[in-house]
């Protein structure tokens, strides 16, 4: 049995469609400060710190290692989804992929998606992962049996609870929700 937290990072300085990679603002640094200051209240002493290679979720991942002396790894696979898109089509085309199931899904994204539930799956050790939107929705779908790619609203900083049980990946805690929008 392992526990795993995926952390949503906290709010990106810029826009989808406005930086290719943007770190946190300042709004996201309290955030972040204030996520790792909740799971110390939670994790067990000996835990993975993994990230995503995305600045805004590597900045976020900082309080939290700072607080337990640890290293964070960067893995890729726990990256945003790649948009196939100019930067500035980037907004319409994840409206698009996120009313979508998986069904209708390039391969690259299939890929994507096997490629983070195996990652998951092959943990022995507790581990919080610093991730994205899209990459806990896909982990969610996964583990609820659900097609659409879209089907919850992590707030950012916002952490869920998953556990490994033999080789079922299993849902234990939801973390925080924000309102959705109108896609």
């Amino acid at each position: 049995m392992t526990d795993i937290w995926l952390v949503r990072h906290g709010e990106a300085a810029a826009l989808w469609d406005q930086s290719e990679d943007p770190g946190l603002s300042t709004v996201g640094q309290q955030q972040a400060e204030g996520a790792a200051n909740r799971l110390l209240k939670i994790l067990p002493t000996d835990v993975d710190l993994v990230t995503s290679p995305m600045a805004r979720a590597r900045e976020t991942a900082v309080p939290l290692a700072r607080q337990l002396g640890s290293r964070v790894v960067v893995d890729g696979d726990f990256s945003e989804v790649r948009a196939p898109v100019a930067l500035e089509q980037r907004k319409n085309w994840l409206r698009q992929f996120m009313r979508e199931s998986w069904p209708e899904q390039e391969e690259q994204h299939w890929l994507w998606r096997k490629s983070m539930i195996n990652n998951l799956l092959s943990r022995k050790k507790p581990s919080v992962v610093f991730t994205h939107f899209l990459v806990i929705n896909t982990v969610l779908g996964f583990v609820q049996g659900v097609d659409k790619v879209l089907v919850a609203w992590p707030a950012n900083a916002s952490f869920h609870r998953f556990r490994i049980e033999g080789n079922q990946l299993l849902l234990i805690e939801m973390g925080e929700q924000m309102e959705s929008v109108v896609l």
